[in-house]
């Protein structure tokens, strides 16, 4: 996992939607959200950032900490 940093919107609840990040110094837009799920630490989700590849974003809740917890390259 690489930690990161994510900008996100904050409706209902902090830290609602993801809308950009910060990877290894590059800033990538969020253009869709593909997925969302939770466990009992984090928050996950599925996006297609502006490159067009598909990253998973981990927000560990306790802790306030985002990483990347996956990637596939567009097709």
């Amino acid at each position: 996992m690489s930690e990161m940093r994510v900008q996100c919107y904050s409706g209902y609840r902090a830290d609602e939607t993801p809308l950009r990040f910060v990877l290894r110094g590059r800033e990538f837009q969020v253009n869709e959200l593909d997925g969302r799920w939770y466990s009992p630490d984090a928050s996950y989700f599925r996006v297609r950032a502006d490159d067009g590849n598909y990253y998973v974003l981990r927000h560990d809740e306790g802790q306030d900490i985002w990483s990347l917890d996956g990637f596939r390259a567009a097709r």
